[in-house]
């Protein structure tokens, strides 16, 4: 293994070369310095390297971060695919802004809760235990929500970000090949988002999900480019305009509901919530039809019914068998429905079914505010049924 010195800085920079100037000054002078892939597996003294920006010591054997205190002038660290396993010893590095840990052994992001100038932080695919998944340490999150730009968490087995909303100010998300599952956590991370334009998730399950890319698109206005695709202003503005035009046929409906309900307030059984379908018949075939009332009961799992239909001899349909499949109640007004009944519809459960009769023929009025009933609740009747 090799220990990072000021001697190999030296050879780095070919010191020999430069016989006018002394070893402290040359290196006091390195702005920029490029130790990758050295195989170096621990940092020593580099004090004398005072006024460095940028250093690059990716792809060694690093074990642990120590000995970076000098570098109070770094603005950019690469670390990444080494052998560290945890994040430590950067609080002196105040005017940091671009992290690179990728490809080491980092279960939990946490102490960074000093570097308030950090734009930009990637901790994409840890050597984590099989199972495990990437966490963040509050603390930490707290400190980069003012400051961080772009996070990249890609391949860390992540199956949630709800955690993250609190990075107000994030401009680009690269989280691809996670386990994001739930299209309703990534609207409720976008909503908080306000300035993300840029976001990556391929590679995991909710990009499966039906229309996955016009959900996002439709809630965050900021966001130009979803998994690589740039999403155009036409785009946008035809998903706004179908999700209006969904709105108001929502709300013109439930306002037909409405008005409907005022309507007939003594059609509906309100306690159950199921309509209650006024229907004239005869016993006799002569004099004044008498009034019954068919209030549709919840269907058990054992008895879905069937559409109702006219019979091959074209006789009127049958009430009872039409009770029988379809979980209707039966309420004769003469016999068995007391006058308040109609002012208290959550009695009419309680009157029990008519038996089947010879006599029990119908005819159907044919009010239309009976048929929309009807048809509301899934009874196929047709007009000419209708009588």
């Amino acid at each position: 293994m090799v220990r990072l010195t000021v001697d190999l800085v030296a050879k780095s920079i070919n010191h020999k070369n430069r016989k006018e100037e002394s070893l402290a000054q040359c290196l006091r002078k390195i702005t920029h310095l490029n130790l990758s892939d050295k195989n170096i597996d621990t940092i020593d003294d580099l004090s004398l390297c005072r006024n460095l920006n940028v250093l690059y010591l990716y792809d060694n054997q690093i074990r642990q971060i120590h000995n970076l205190g000098f570098a109070s002038n770094l603005t950019h660290l690469y670390l990444q695919n080494n052998c560290i396993s945890c994040i430590e010893n950067l609080t002196s590095l105040k005017k940091l802004e671009k992290l690179y840990l990728g490809g080491n052994y980092i279960a939990v992001v946490e102490g960074l809760e000093t570097l308030e100038e950090l734009r930009e932080l990637h901790v994409e695919s840890q050597r984590l235990p099989l199972g495990e998944k990437l966490l963040f340490d509050p603390r930490t999150l707290h400190s980069l929500a003012k400051s961080l730009s772009v996070l990249n968490i890609s391949n860390n087995n992540i199956d949630e970000l709800g955690e993250l909303a609190l990075l107000e100010n994030i401009y680009h998300l690269i989280a691809v090949d996670n386990q994001l599952q739930h299209v309703k956590d990534l609207e409720f991370v976008l909503n908080k988002w306000t300035k993300l334009c840029r976001m990556d998730l391929k590679g995991n399950p909710v990009c499966r999900k039906p229309k996955y890319r016009d959900r996002l698109i439709i809630q965050s206005q900021t966001l130009e480019s979803l998994d690589g695709k740039e999403i155009k202003e036409m785009e946008r503005q035809f998903l706004m305009n179908w999700k209006a035009s969904k709105a108001a046929r929502k709300k013109s409906k439930e306002e037909s509901m409405t008005n409907e309900h005022a309507a007939y307030p003594h059609f509906y059984d309100f306690g159950t919530g199921h309509p209650i379908v006024p229907v004239y018949y005869s016993s006799s075939g002569k004099g004044k039809p008498k009034f019954v009332i068919l209030s549709e009961l919840p269907r058990s799992p054992h008895n879905t019914g069937e559409p109702l239909q006219r019979s091959q001899d074209g006789s009127n349909v049958n009430v009872s068998k039409i009770i029988s499949n379809r979980h209707l109640t039966l309420k004769d007004t003469d016999s068995l429905l007391p006058k308040k009944d109609l002012l208290e519809p959550h009695l009419l459960s309680q009157i029990p079914l008519q038996p089947e009769t010879a006599e029990t023929t119908t005819s159907f009025c044919s009010l239309n505010s009976q048929q929309n009933l009807l048809q509301h609740h899934d009874l196929d009747i047709s007009e000419s049924m209708m009588k």
